[in-house]
């Protein structure tokens, strides 16, 4: 360890994680605030947008052409459905769900009559639904919604494996107000996503880390941290660490020693 990342190790009694979480995904962090006495606060970095039907229209795409639909989030969900309501578009019966995750597809009946419909999904990840994927490509022709980031995976997978599709921007992550922390100071800043670090310096120009701790979650994060000249003192996923919790953890026993 360097001399540098040994001055560091000074003692945690603040974090703020900079997303919201569900409460099986808090739970972890509820072990760390019981064990160690920490106050810890979460405050989304970024939101969602949406895009209206006139920038939609901007992107030349006919719904009517596409008999399949690929899904990765309830955010691509809401606003699929939504920008239908708002162009007054009639979603055919006939078309078909090809979702990332059953949750995903279970949201759908929040939109449809689930049961009446053809809905196919993975268990989490890109790869899990491939083969169902594999399995319609020459029948179908596939509609992926997105937002303007977080796509490529998709996309490189889709034209690698020459698919018929079009991926088309239906909603945005954009910086979140969050100048009411411009006085608050944490011992360590949470980041999962290059965009919540966009954030910060959208909000913060001036940002000077000094005495914070910096964790990322993610080869792109950490990167992200570095490129802007910051300390990345938590990295993670780790080898014995591959949670965030677990990463932090790990520190926090180190400050204690």
């Amino acid at each position: 360890m360097s001399a540098e990342a040994v001055n560091r190790l000074k003692s945690v009694r603040s974090i703020l994680v900079t997303q919201l979480t569900t409460k099986n995904n808090r739970t972890p962090y509820d072990r760390l605030v019981e064990k160690y006495g920490l106050t810890i606060d979460y405050r989304p970095f970024t939101e969602v947008q949406s895009v209206s039907s006139k920038e939609f229209r901007k992107q030349k795409v006919n719904l009517e052409d596409y008999s399949a639909i690929i899904l990765n989030s309830k955010s691509a969900v809401d606003h699929f459905f939504r920008l239908c309501d708002e162009m007054r578009f009639k979603v055919s019966t006939d078309l078909k769900y090809f979702c990332t995750s059953e949750a995903v597809a279970l949201y759908l009946q929040k939109h449809i009559v689930y049961r009446k419909r053809k809905v196919f999904f993975g268990k989490r990840t890109l790869q899990d639904l491939k083969p169902i994927l594999t399995k319609h490509k020459k029948k179908e022709k596939f509609l992926l919604p997105c937002s303007n980031l977080g796509r490529e995976a998709f996309v490189s997978f889709l034209t690698k494996n020459e698919f018929d599709f079009k991926d088309v921007v239906m909603y945005k992550a954009v910086s979140s107000d969050i100048s009411d922390l411009e006085d608050v100071f944490y011992d360590i800043l949470v980041f999962f996503s290059p965009l919540s670090l966009d954030s910060l310096y959208d909000n913060f120009p001036n940002f000077k880390q000094n005495n914070t701790r910096i964790a990322a979650f993610g080869t792109k994060t950490s990167q992200a941290i570095l490129d802007r000249g910051l300390i990345l003192d938590i990295p993670a996923p780790q080898p014995k660490a591959p949670s965030m919790t677990m990463a932090i953890e790990q520190y926090i026993k180190k400050t204690l020693k």
